[in-house]
């Protein structure tokens, strides 16, 4: 492979990972600043945490929107409508007057970044095959585990020398930056003759065949509750260490990202796992711990412990997500074949959708350690009674 090649895959991989880092930027940068926010727009913790909860709906929708969009009009275009979006809806958070406004363009903030995210993997699809596809999946993957990481710390940074504002500038910056990288490397990857003309019945036939399959909605219904309850974490976290715990943004950020960090490395491990064991039985071990591990971050909770106390069954309960859902995602996956594309979306809304329930459901007569606890620990325990009575008996009568 020639130089100039090889710097042409370069900036398409440059590109298309910032792309795909966009829904875990806009869910999280903001994160360490949402008590500053509650408090200057003068709402409640709850009310605010619906600004996230509006993020994750827009996120969801808008990968029914974008992906099928582009099967119709190609790449390009709503991708840079979609970034243009972005810039637009950052600019309206940043400078909202009320919590109500800042909720609508958190929505739109969050379709636009869905757009990003989905139009990545699509253009990764028409631009590679086989292992050169494999490879660069797993450098999208790598991007989404790392981003949630890095997020919160660098918006933690932020608000050493910037308001919630500012973050949200931040995020239009970055708007601006990848619309231009975007015009400037990207170019249409699906001809004319390739493209969809299937229109919004066939997708809607595609998907209610999906919600008949026992064993697809098991598995999707399982990684859907268990990622809500890190959806729970993510919202509820921010005011629990530092409106009760005292901790710094700067500290809470350094928190947030040692989890991450362990989520990514079970994630990591898991997969390497289940070469040997199979998808199936890493599941099991990962719904276990969870288990295990909220049911005991409900006790400290309730029982008002010291912080490091929590933090140790908290670490435990985020990372069985890392084991789960990669490893849950991947035989729903598996269940299918030319529905995948289908498949893919609605793995994608039912975990955002879910995700924005229970983020509110935390901040219920006020967030606490033990709301966030008791939210967690219900969503994974869902998560393993759907698993028991859908999922399971899919598998049994395979065997």
């Amino acid at each position: 492979m020639n130089d100039h090649l090889v710097k042409k895959r370069l900036g398409y991989a440059m590109v298309l990972g910032s792309l795909a880092a966009l829904g875990p930027l806009c869910t999280d940068l903001y994160l360490p600043a949402l008590p500053d926010l509650a408090s200057e727009l003068a709402t409640t913790t709850a009310t605010s945490q619906l600004s996230l909860t509006a993020g994750l709906l827009g996120l969801g929708a808008g990968q029914l929107i974008f992906g099928p969009l582009s099967d119709r009009l190609g790449r390009m275009r709503p991708l840079l409508f979609s970034l243009a979006l972005l810039l637009a809806a950052s600019i309206w958070c940043a400078v909202a007057p009320t919590i109500d406004q800042l909720i609508v363009a958190r929505l739109l903030q969050g379709l636009a970044g869905a757009g990003g995210a989905v139009l990545s993997r699509a253009i990764a699809r028409d631009l590679y095959n086989g292992h050169d596809l494999t490879k660069f999946f797993a450098l999208l993957m790598l991007v989404n585990g790392l981003a949630p990481i890095v997020a919160p710390v660098v918006g933690g940074g932020l608000l050493s020398f910037l308001s919630w504002r500012g973050i949200f500038g931040a995020l239009a910056i970055i708007a601006v930056l990848l619309f231009i990288l975007s015009a400037g490397k990207l170019h249409e990857t699906l001809p004319a003759q390739r493209r969809s003309h299937g229109g919004v019945a066939a997708m809607a036939k595609s998907l209610a065949a999906l919600l008949h399959h026992r064993q697809f909605m098991g598995l999707c219904l399982t990684q859907g509750f268990i990622l809500a309850g890190m959806f729970a974490y993510i919202g509820a976290s921010p005011f629990v260490l530092q409106q009760i715990y005292h901790l710094s943004p700067q500290m809470f950020s350094l928190c947030f990202a040692l989890n991450g960090v362990g989520l990514v490395f079970a994630a990591q491990i898991s997969t390497r796992l289940s070469l040997m064991w199979g998808e199936l039985a890493l599941v099991k071990i990962g719904l276990a711990i969870a288990a295990v591990a909220s049911l005991l971050l409900v006790i400290a909770a309730a029982m008002h412990a010291p912080l490091i106390a929590l933090l140790i069954p908290l670490f435990f309960s985020v990372i069985t997500i890392g084991i789960i859902g990669p490893n849950a995602g991947s035989l729903a996956m598996q269940s299918q074949g030319k529905n995948a594309g289908s498949a893919s979306a609605l793995l994608g809304v039912c975990m955002f959708a879910l995700g924005a329930a229970s983020v509110p459901l935390t901040g219920l007569g006020g967030t606490s350690a033990l709301s966030m606890a008791v939210t967690i620990c219900g969503c994974f325990f869902i998560a393993i009674v759907i698993f028991v009575l859908l999922a399971r008996p899919a598998f049994a009568r395979q065997s």
